[in-house]
């Protein structure tokens, strides 16, 4: 292994009893090292937890020519000239190629011209076809635990012969957010430091800015927005702002996060506390006037604000219901009475005809079906007790058309 290369790579492990972690999978790995046959594997899991040491570790026990490709870095037509007598791909970045570019490795995954071993950070059911995928067996890696990244961390120090002090260490297994390679990067820059610079608070101070690892379009881009609107739902606001920095320090887009408080305001706040939606609008339109990183502030305020409101899903849960009303029936006929009577023409043919205007009634309201006919004593909203909700309820009017149970 040369000196020079990183540390990341010089502790690569060649062989399965010094790999760290995963052992969910330890049983699986042991047998496919057995196995008389390597099937084409994809790794699927977050940076750093190891899915290219796994593959090039099973590539290696394996024999034969094996060549290692990125797929941002490479084309159908170079990966033609590469293959050539080449047994095992690994294929690092699967997501990053296309459709095509998946469907080029269908005919040499039948006839087994080739094994592929591929990884990729992003879920396979949204990343990769259906046809490529059927072709593939999947290991699904986890996170790496908090005594995997120690283990990590202590081979690091050793082989840079350097002591680095316990308490170090596990500040920068905070920092590494979870994955290896960030880990050991860290280690190697700390024991470069000058041994009276190594003190845990030294280093935090002189150590380069540690962006948080954030892919805006893989699964943690997911579950962060997830957990935010489920935190918010869930009336946590210690959780919702937690998640909301969360999203914004690993460099998320803020007009994205803008959104899902929107979104949040319409459907978890609802009609419980209507302030909500024009809340998160002006957060929004706040946000854009005064930019990252000061956007931050009203984005925390609608947050917390969100979380700390009465909820109420009545709006969502109606529309839901109406909708599914529509797709089942399709859209009956609006009544005669309703329609309005823009020609001449349809006056005669009934349009209007019998409607009553409400301003002209006291209150505002008069009795009158407004429901298709098919759709009479049919209910779609079922109003809730809380907030403004509860206030609002006591002023529904009940029509002709009296809702009753579906």
């Amino acid at each position: 292994m040369n000196a020079s290369a990183p540390l990341p790579e010089r502790l690569r492990p060649r062989e399965l009893e010094f790999f760290f972690g995963q052992e969910h999978l330890r049983s699986r790995l042991e047998n496919l090292l057995r196995a008389e046959r390597l099937p084409s594997l994809l790794f699927f899991g977050p940076p750093g937890s190891g899915k290219s040491t796994l593959a090039l570790l099973l590539a290696g026990a394996r024999g034969g020519r094996t060549i290692r490709v990125s797929a941002p870095e490479a084309g159908v037509q170079q990966l033609r000239r590469l293959l050539a007598g080449t047994d095992i791909l690994v294929l690092d970045e699967l997501h990053r190629f296309s459709k095509a570019q998946q469907d080029f490795f269908l005919p040499l995954l039948e006839s087994g011209e080739l094994t592929l071993l591929a990884t990729t950070t992003e879920n396979p059911s949204f990343s990769v076809t259906a046809q490529l995928l059927s072709r593939l067996h999947v290991l699904r890696l986890q996170p790496l635990k908090r005594t995997d990244l120690a283990r990590i961390a202590e081979r690091g120090a050793e082989l840079v012969q350097s002591p680095l002090d316990p308490d170090v260490l596990a500040m920068l297994c905070d920092l590494s957010g979870g994955d290896a390679r960030v880990l050991l990067n860290l280690v190697e820059y700390a024991a470069a430091l000058p041994e009276d610079k190594r003190a845990p608070e030294d280093i935090k101070n002189i150590l380069p800015e540690i962006v948080a690892r954030h892919d805006k379009q893989g699964d943690k881009h997911s579950e962060l927005a997830s957990a935010l609107i489920k935190s918010i739902r869930g009336s946590d606001p210690d959780a919702a702002v937690y998640y909301l920095a969360c999203l914004l320090e690993g460099g998320e887009d803020p007009r994205f996060v803008c959104r899902r408080l929107i979104l949040s305001a319409a459907e978890d706040v609802g009609l419980a506390d209507p302030a909500a939606l024009p809340l998160a609008v002006a957060c929004q339109q706040a946000v854009e006037m005064i930019g990252m990183p000061e956007g931050y502030l009203p984005m925390a305020e609608t947050a917390i604000y969100l979380a700390l409101a009465c909820k109420s899903n009545s709006a969502y849960a109606a529309y839901v219901n109406a909708g599914r009303e529509v797709k089942e029936r399709g859209a009956c006929p609006v009544p005669m009475h309703l329609r309005n009577p823009s020609t001449r023409l349809q006056k005669e043919w009934g349009y209007g005809k019998g409607y009553l205007y409400p301003h002209n009634y006291p209150e505002a309201w008069v009795e009158q079906q407004y429901l298709p006919e098919e759709l009479t004593g049919r209910q779609f909203y079922f109003s809730k007790s809380m907030g403004t909700e509860g206030r609002l309820k006591s002023r529904r009017k009940h029509s002709s058309g009296t809702p009753g149970k579906k």
